[in-house]
C-alpha cells in the first residue's frame, strides 16, 4: 500500500518568463489565496520568484530559478516529505523533476508521467518561438541549452524508457520526431479516448514505475479542456475533463512509487471566476487524499459490529463491471479473485441483470410448498447439460455438500445395505468443502476445527493425489468418496493425470459414490464445463454453487444418478428458498450465457496463456506455478515473503486477489476476461515478484 510521507511540502515556482503570456507568474499565490485543502502536515515550503528578466534574453533567471527549485524538491525528498510544486510555467519542470533525479539517483532512475497538451520537447534549434516552456522534456532529457539540461548535475535526468506522455494534442512534427527516436511512449488523445484515461495511466504507471527508484508527475493544467481550466498559459480545445482526469488520477496516486507532484500553467489572469484554481485544488486534493493515513468508516464500522470471522485486505468494494471493481473512493482494480469463481460471468453481466429485474418483478419466492413455473426448468437444463438424471437446488455450495453427504448415507443404508449410523464417507486431506460442524469432520485444516467438536463419526481422510490410499481405507460401510477434481482452498493442487479415472474405478468395483465437489471448478472454469470432464470421468453425483448464480445470488445445486436421488422422500430434505423462482431464473440463464459465451473454451485457451505468463517470471520468490484453466495457483516461499504481503503489492498495483494459507496466491479471474488484460495482469505481477526480490536481496 502507499507509503505515508511524513509531511507535505507546498513549493511555489512564481514564473511566466519562460512562457509568451507571463500571467502564470501569479498561478501560485492565486493558489495559496485560494486555500488549498491538506492535512494538517502540510506546509508551504517557499514561493520562489524570478527576478525581473527582459524580453529577450530570459534563460539565465530561469536556470536560477530552476537551480533553485531543484534545491527545494531535493531536500523535501531527502527529509522524507512528498513535495508538491505549483507553477508558475511548465519550465518549472526542470526545477522540479531535476532534484527528484538529484534526491534519487543513488537508488536508481526516475519515471515520470507527463500530462499536457503539448510535448514540450522543443529544442532552441527547432521552436518556432523560443519559448523556454516549450522545452523542459526535451532538457530532462539531455536535449537543450546547457543552462537548462545542466540544472541540478550533468546529463540527462529521465531515461526515456520510464517517460509517458499523456493527452498531446498540439506539437511541432520536430518534437515528435524526437520523442520517437528516443522511445518515449506518447498516449495520444485518439488512443486516450479509444482505451479510457484510466487503462492509459494505469500502463504510463506500469512504464514509468517499473526498475525505477520512484516515478513523479507533471500535470500542465493545458490539458484539460478549456471548458473544465480555461485558466492556462495556451489553451487547447478538445482536451480532457477535469471529472475523469480526478478519477483516473486515484489509481496513480495511490500507487507507493509516486514521489512528487507538479501542476503547472495556472493563469489567474485568464479565469476571473476562479474555475482553473479549484480544479489544480482538486488535482492535488485527490493525491493528498490518496496517500493520506485515515481510518476508514467502512471497515472501522464493520469491525465494530460485525465477528471477526474474516480477515479481508484493507480495501471496500463499491461497485463492479465486467471484470473490473471499484472501491468506495473511485479507484479502480482487475478482479482476480471472482468471489472464489462466483463472478465467472464478470460483474453485473447484462443479461443476468435483466433476467433478474425481470424475475423480480414477477415473483421472487415462494418456499417450496407449492411449485412455481421457473425451477422446473433450470432442473431439466442442469440435467441436460451436465448428463444427471435429477437435481436437488439449494443456496450455498455447503448446503448442496451437506445434501450429498445426507444422500450417500441414506443411500448406503437403503440401497448398498451398510448397517444403519455405521456408514463412512471418505474425503481427501486439503480439502475444502464448507465449514458447518458435519462437514468440518471431513476437514484437515486445525483452524477450521479448533475449538468446534466433536465431529459427526463416520468421517476418513486419506491423501490427495493417491488413487491407492483411497482403495485402502474402502471399508464395506464405505458410502462415498468426496473429492474435488482441483482443490482450491487447500492451494490450487492439481492431481497427477489420470488420479480421478483411478478413483472412479475403484467406487465403481467397490460399490462406492463418487461425489465431486465442483462448487468452484464447474461451470467452465477449468477449461470444462466439469473439471471431472478432463479425464473422461461421470460421477455418481456432482455439487455445483457460486458461478450458478452469476455472480448475483446464491444458487446452489446437488446433481445425481437416479438411483442415489430416489432415496430423498418429501420432509427429509429442504430449504426455505432453494429453487426460489428468482434464483432459478438468473440460474437458468447463467447457464445459457456459460455456454453461449464459450466459458469452458476461453478458460482453457486463455488459461494457457495466464500460466505461460506467469511461469515465464524468474523470480527466486516462486516455488511453483500450476493450476488448470483459469484457476491458478502461485505458490511462493513463505521464508522469503508472505504471500497476503504480495497480494496487497498487487492491490496497489490495480489486481484484486487473495492469497491461501500465507503461501500460495490464487487467481481465478472471471471467465469473460480476455488476453489484453492477462497479459496486463501477467506484467504486474511480474513487477511485484521483481520488487519484492529485489528488495529481498537488498536486505
Amino acid at each position: 500500500m502507499p507509503r505515508r510521507p511524513r509531511e507535505w511540502h507546498l513549493i511555489g515556482y512564481a514564473s511566466g518568463l519562460g512562457a509568451r503570456n507571463r500571467g502564470c507568474a501569479d498561478g501560485p499565490a492565486a493558489f495559496r489565496a485560494h486555500g488549498v485543502q491538506r492535512p494538517p502536515n502540510a506546509r508551504w515550503q517557499a514561493i520562489l520568484s524570478a527576478e525581473p528578466a527582459g524580453t529577450q534574453d530570459v534563460l539565465p533567471s530561469v536556470s536560477r530559478l530552476c537551480a533553485a527549485l531543484a534545491d527545494q524538491v531535493a531536500a523535501s525528498l531527502a527529509s522524507g516529505a512528498f513535495p508538491i510544486v505549483v507553477g508558475g510555467d511548465h519550465s518549472c519542470a526542470v526545477g522540479t523533476w531535476s532534484g527528484a533525479w538529484r534526491a534519487l539517483r543513488s537508488e536508481g532512475p526516475l519515471g515520470l508521467i507527463w500530462i499536457d497538451a503539448h510535448l514540450d520537447a522543443h529544442t532552441p534549434e527547432t521552436s518556432p518561438s523560443g519559448a523556454l516552456h516549450g522545452m523542459p522534456l526535451a532538457c530532462l532529457l539531455g536535449h537543450g541549452d546547457p543552462a537548462l539540461t545542466g540544472c541540478g548535475g550533468n546529463g540527462p535526468k529521465l531515461d526515456p524508457a520510464h517517460v509517458c506522455v499523456v493527452g498531446a494534442r498540439s506539437f511541432e512534427p520536430e518534437e515528435a520526431a524526437l520523442l520517437l527516436r528516443l522511445g518515449v511512449r506518447v498516449f495520444s488523445m485518439e488512443e486516450i479516448r479509444r482505451r479510457g484515461l484510466e487503462e492509459v495511466l494505469d500502463e504510463a504507471v506500469f512504464v514509468c514505475a517499473r526498475g525505477t527508484a520512484g516515478f513523479g508527475l507533471s500535470v500542465d493544467l493545458d490539458a484539460l479542456d478549456p471548458e473544465d481550466a480555461p485558466g492556462v498559459g495556451t489553451p487547447v480545445p478538445g482536451g480532457l475533463r477535469g471529472d475523469e482526469v480526478v478519477a483516473a488520477l486515484r489509481g496513480v496516486a495511490c500507487d507507493p512509487r509516486l514521489i512528487a507532484l507538479e501542476v503547472a500553467e495556472l493563469n489567474p489572469h485568464s479565469d476571473p471566476a476562479g474555475r482553473t484554481v479549484e480544479m489544480a485544488q482538486r488535482l492535488i486534493g485527490v493525491v493528498v487524499e490518496e496517500r493520506r493515513e485515515v481510518p476508514h468508516p467502512w471497515i472501522e464500522l464493520e469491525s465494530r459490529w460485525g465477528a471477526h470471522n474474516y480477515h479481508p485486505l484493507p480495501v471496500v468494494i463499491a461497485r463492479g463491471e465486467g471484470v473490473y471493481v471499484w472501491d468506495d473512493q473511485g479507484r479502480r482494480y482487475l478482479d482476480m479473485l471472482s468471489a472464489y469463481s462466483a463472478v465467472s460471468h464478470g460483474h453485473a453481466h447484462p443479461r443476468l441483470v435483466r433476467a433478474l429485474e425481470r424475475q423480480a418483478r414477477k415473483l421472487a419466492v415462494t418456499s417450496r410448498a407449492v411449485h412455481n413455473d421457473r425451477l422446473p426448468v433450470l432442473l431439466k437444463r442442469l440435467c441436460e447439460v451436465f448428463g444427471f438424471d435429477r437435481a436437488l437446488p439449494v443456496n450455498t455450495g455447503l448446503e448442496a455438500v451437506e445434501t450429498a453427504l445426507k444422500a450417500a448415507r441414506r443411500w448406503a443404508y437403503r440401497v448398498k445395505g451398510v448397517p444403519v449410523d455405521q456408514a463412512e464417507i471418505i474425503a481427501a486431506r486439503g480439502n475444502f468443502h464448507g465449514r458447518s460442524i458435519a462437514i468440518l469432520g471431513l476437514s484437515s485444516e486445525p483452524d477450521y476445527r479448533d475449538g468446534f467438536g466433536p465431529f459427526p463419526p463416520g468421517c476418513v481422510l486419506v491423501p490427495y493425489g493417491d488413487a491407492q490410499a483411497l482403495e485402502r481405507a474402502i471399508t464395506p460401510r464405505t458410502a462415498a468418496f468426496l473429492v474435488e477434481p482441483v482443490q482450491g482452498e487447500g492451494g490450487i493442487i492439481v492431481p497427477p493425470e489420470g488420479y480421478l479415472a483411478q478413483c472412479a474405478e475403484i467406487c465403481r468395483r467397490h460399490r462406492v459414490l463418487l461425489i465431486c465437489d465442483e462448487v468452484q471448478t464447474g461451470l467452465g472454469r477449468t477449461g470444462r464445463l466439469l473439471a471431472c470432464q478432463h479425464e473422461g470421468v461421470q460421477p455418481d453425483g456432482v455439487v455445483l454453487g457460486k458461478a450458478l448464480g452469476g455472480g448475483l445470488l446464491p444458487v446452489s445445486a446437488f446433481l445425481a444418478r437416479e438411483e442415489v436421488m430416489q432415496v430423498f422422500t418429501p420432509g427429509s430434505h429442504g430449504s426455505t428458498f432453494g429453487g426460489n423462482p428468482l434464483a432459478a431464473a438468473v440460474a437458468l440463464e447463467a447457464l445459457e450465457v456459460m455456454l453461449e459465451e464459450r466459458f469452458a473454451e476461453r478458460a482453457q485457451t486463455l488459461g494457457a496463456r495466464f500460466l505461460s505468463g506467469l511461469r515465464s517470471i524468474d523470480s527466486p520468490l516462486i516455488r511453483a506455478v500450476r493450476g488448470r484453466g483459469l484457476m491458478i495457483g502461485v505458490e511462493i516461499d513463505p521464508a522469503r515473503v508472505n504471500a497476503r504481503a504480495l497480494c496487497q503489492d498487487l492491490l496497489a498495483r490495480g489486481i484484486l486477489t487473495l492469497d491461501t494459507h500465507g503461501s500460495v496466491l490464487r487467481f481465478a479471474p472471471p471467465l469473460v476476461i480476455d488476453a489484453e488484460r492477462i497479459d496486463w495482469a501477467v506484467a504486474r505481477i511480474r513487477e511485484a515478484f521483481e520488487q519484492r526480490g529485489c528488495a529481498r536481496q537488498a536486505a
